[in-house]
């Protein structure tokens, strides 16, 4: 009995589809960038400011690229971004918020 042999992509934490997502893609790589950035500077205080917006839009752009992911790749890296995304929001937050000292 001859079967041609396809790779089975269900073992794999990155297991794609092989259809290209685009969006999904950019998605993914905007959230790590900004959860990477937000991360970094919420460590200073001087930086609330940075940390606070990037963490924010971080959050936002990781909650509708999880909402639309197609694959379990794209879910993976949504969330590691999301999750630095989330502490350097609160640690932006901590350090004086989205308007700390800005608006009086």
């Amino acid at each position: 009995m001859a079967q041609a042999m396809r790779p089975d992509p269900g073992h794999s934490l990155f297991a794609t589809d092989g259809k290209p997502h685009p969006l999904q893609d950019t998605l993914m790589a905007v959230t790590l960038a900004l959860g990477v950035l937000s991360f970094v500077t919420g460590f200073f205080d001087n930086l609330h400011l940075l940390a606070s917006w990037t963490g924010l839009i971080g959050i936002l752009t990781g909650a509708y690229g999880q909402f639309i992911s197609a694959t379990t790749r794209e879910r993976f890296l949504l969330v590691i971004g999301l999750g630095a995304a989330g502490v350097g929001f609160y640690l932006g937050m901590a350090h004086g918020g989205l308007f700390g000292g800005v608006i009086s």
